[in-house]
């Protein structure tokens, strides 16, 4: 991934949030027939030795993928945080001068490492718990793996095969903005705030924007 120094992001703790929030992920890998992606829901766990950790998912048994990649090929997984055109009208220094151009500002985080398939019964299930746990941490009605019969989710379990991914490696871009000056930087921020975009959004897509200091009127004698 291309990414300009004053967009890069190595924080681990960043990087971590925006995968837990956004963790649909992407997950693409080089078979025998080419390029493949599929769309899955991952977790990322922390390591134990020192690590970058681990990410885990699982698919359909019926899902090609498995089959066709070697254990221990290379992959790789995309998480997209928010994202929002941003407009050469929300910049002051547009009216000064006229050069600026649309753009648009995003969150990513770029996972790679090699990836091994799982097929054991009690790792499934323990697997889906935990991310169904963490989707089901913050609702008032929680539902629960053992809400559903027992011969129900046995089957379901028959039915996937789950995966692990020892990151090797992470590539992380926020674009905010940061290329603009401060001034330019609020204005993305302001017209992002009455768009309705979500405080924690603003933040990562216009980090760090805050309006010019108030001028102070001169006192009296001065």
């Amino acid at each position: 991934m291309y990414i300009p120094e004053h967009f890069r992001e190595t924080r681990i703790e960043v990087m971590r949030a925006l995968v837990e929030r956004y963790s649909l992920g992407t997950l693409i890998a080089v078979g025998a027939h080419g390029i493949d992606a599929n769309h899955i829901p991952m977790q990322w766990l922390a390591g134990t030795d020192g690590g970058l950790g681990l990410l885990r998912g699982h698919i359909a048994r019926a899902n090609p993928m498995w089959r066709q990649l070697a254990a221990g090929a290379p992959v790789l997984a995309i998480f997209i945080g928010p994202d929002q055109y941003v407009s050469p009208t929300w910049y002051p220094s547009k009216r000064e001068h006229g050069r600026a151009v649309p753009t648009w500002n995003y969150a990513t985080v770029h996972i790679h490492g090699q990836i091994r398939f799982i097929e054991d019964a009690a790792w499934l299930r323990e697997q889906i718990e935990s991310l169904t746990d963490d989707h089901e941490r913050d609702r008032m009605h929680r539902w629960r793996i053992g809400d559903a019969p027992e011969d129900y989710i046995s089957g379901m379990v028959r039915a996937i095969v789950g995966f692990e991914i020892p990151v090797a490696a992470l590539e992380c871009k926020f674009k905010g903005s940061q290329n603009r000056s401060a001034a330019d930087r609020f204005g993305v921020a302001e017209a992002l705030r009455a768009a309705g975009v979500p405080p924690q959004d603003v933040e990562q897509l216009a980090p760090g924007a805050q309006p010019a200091p108030a001028i102070s009127p001169p006192t009296a004698g001065a």
